[in-house]
């Protein structure tokens, strides 16, 4: 720029080498723990409830009687309470950040444990997985890997749902994040914007926090790990390297690394590793899955990520499954939804379900104008 300060292709590669700068001495700020929590000066204790507030009041715990209460609140296009979204929010955030990248859980005797994949802010079809599988019990567990926002614009109403549930049974009710617990997609598709419509910017922050405090996997019965994306480029990760990545130090999973591949990649039918479709991740084979899983001690990896037009599939040897519980993605795949019971004998029971009504809003109603052009 000193040598040619008029021209026009140094002056764009400047100001792209300027963004770069100032985002890594960001990212180096949360780092060290420099960023400010969007928490900080909130006061929900003198945070007062109108007295014509007509729902269900929240204490310190949260009961069944506020979670159906707001079930049926979200239903009929009714929100909760700010002080409740803001106490529900960073209740969970603490849950989960003391929780270890990789939970590890078993199923006892009479107890079952059902996993979900992708449900994007389909907050109708949500409802319709608890009314059939059954609702979240001490004895009933679920597991809900990731992506639970965005696209669906009932992505509010999902979150602190889910976040309910987990504040009521946080042992058994179990959140893995997914690439759509991430900045930049909130941005692009839809939940940034959805929280400033239906509550504030604030809030958008502290659920933003609250993701990235989120597991990356858990581990069932020593027998199947569950997280979002996939495999690794690297034959050598094993359970305890994923036990050992501090999530905490990277809140964004970036374009490269352990997290990115977590929550990014996708199987291939050839062997071997290629290139990915979205452009972030690669894909891994069906060699790739048999070497994690014998390396480790699996029967299987479970992961979501992706539409399956039957709700799920068991590829690579049935050593890969892929569940995704958000049927009529978008209100434009004909996709059926699924979830998979896992009983105290580990064995796998396979659901199909199809998408129910909702009130007429379409999908990606808050996203940002260029990522219409994707749907």
């Amino acid at each position: 720029m000193k040598k040619n300060p008029n021209d026009a292709k140094a002056k764009l590669q400047f100001s792209e080498c300027n963004k770069v700068v100032k985002r890594d001495a960001f990212l180096k700020a949360i780092e060290v723990g420099d960023a400010p929590s969007a928490a900080e000066g909130l006061d929900l204790e003198h945070m007062a409830v109108e007295a014509d507030y007509d729902g269900v009041r929240l204490e310190k715990e949260m009961t069944l009687e506020f979670i159906d209460d707001m079930v049926e609140r979200f239903k009929n296009g009714k929100k909760i309470h700010r002080k409740y979204v803001y106490q529900i929010i960073l209740a969970v955030k603490d849950l989960v950040y003391n929780e270890p990248t990789m939970v590890e859980t078993f199923v006892k005797e009479g107890h079952k444990l059902t996993v979900c994949g992708d449900t994007h802010g389909q907050y109708f079809d949500l409802l319709e997985i608890f009314r059939l599988s059954g609702r979240p019990s001490p004895t009933h567990g679920y597991l809900f890997n990731g992506d639970f926002v965005d696209r669906g614009s009932w992505s509010t109403e999902v979150a602190l749902l889910l976040y309910a549930y987990k504040m009521l049974y946080p042992t058994t009710f179990f959140l893995n994040r997914g690439n759509h617990e991430t900045d930049d997609m909130n941005r692009m598709y839809g939940f940034e914007g959805e929280c400033k419509h239906k509550y504030s910017e604030r809030v958008f922050k502290v659920f933003s926090e609250s993701f990235s405090a989120l597991p990356l996997a858990t581990l069932i019965g020593e027998k199947y790990l569950v997280l979002h994306g996939g495999l690794f480029s690297d034959d050598d990760i094993s359970l305890d390297d994923i036990r050992k990545l501090n999530r905490h130090k990277q809140r964004q999973p970036g374009q490269s690394g352990l997290m990115m591949e977590m929550l990014w990649t996708d199987p291939q039918k050839e062997p071997g590793r290629g290139p990915s479709k979205r452009g972030v991740g690669m894909q891994f084979g069906p060699d790739v899955t048999k070497r994690f899983c014998e390396r480790n001690g699996l029967e299987a990896v479970i992961r979501s990520h992706e539409v399956r037009m039957e709700g799920y599939e068991v590829e690579h040897d049935g050593r890969c499954i892929t569940v995704f519980s958000a049927p009529r993605y978008c209100d434009s795949t004909e996709n059926k939804g699924a979830y998979i019971n896992v009983g105290s004998d580990y064995k796998l029971d396979f659901h199909k379900f199809e998408a129910v009504p909702h009130p007429p809003i379409k999908p990606m109603a808050y996203a940002a104008s260029s990522a219409l052009g994707m749907m």
